[in-house]
């Protein structure tokens, strides 16, 4: 996986622009990666619900929990659907809008400074194993892309504790740390 450092852009891969994005604050540092995880409608997988949902065109008549949701503006900079496939919403030297009110070590606006990356699950089920695999991919990417990230890589629930439960007891960080060192080690 490679990082286009002028665009921002994944190469080689499906993009699918947001417009839930902004500016990040002049000379701001990347250095933080949140993880997190979506399914819609909740618990159900595949489809193009969360692609839509992020470019504002979900029909909040399709199903009556996209009702709740149909009017929140909210992207990520990528997914990683179940199949292993990796789909980019915002540039990643852009603030994508997924943390929301959050905290890193003290750091408030954690979309200042941080990539947010989706991956397709809930918070009660497990995550694919070709889910880890992309997602260490992409992690070491963005390492080689903007440093200072080093090992600031977070979930959801960790920045956002009792608003926020994403990825869920079901993301298994031991497995992720695996492959983040097998791609290390190739």
């Amino acid at each position: 996986m490679n990082i286009n450092p002028s665009t921002g852009l994944l190469k080689n891969c499906k993009q699918c622009p947001s417009p839930n994005k902004d500016a990040r604050p002049e000379n701001t540092v990347i250095d933080l990666i949140v993880i997190h995880s979506i399914s819609l409608p909740p618990q159900q997988y595949g489809g193009n619900f969360i692609e839509r949902f992020f470019q504002n065109t979900l029909d909040k008549n399709e199903h009556p929990y996209f009702e709740q949701i149909a009017q929140m503006k909210v992207s990520a900079h990528a997914l990683i659907k179940r199949n292993g496939e990796v789909i980019q919403f915002v540039p990643f030297h852009e603030r994508a809008w997924h943390a929301g009110e959050s905290d890193y070590c003290g750091r408030k606006r954690c979309n200042d400074f941080s990539i947010g990356i989706e991956l397709e699950g809930s918070d009660c089920d497990t995550f694919e194993t070709g889910q880890y695999l992309q997602l260490a991919q992409l992690i070491l990417s963005l390492q080689k892309t903007y440093p200072d990230i080093k090992d600031h890589i977070t979930g959801h629930s960790d920045i956002a504790p009792g608003r926020k439960t994403d990825p869920g007891p079901g993301f298994d960080w031991h497995k992720l740390r695996q492959k983040l060192n097998m791609q290390t080690h190739t």
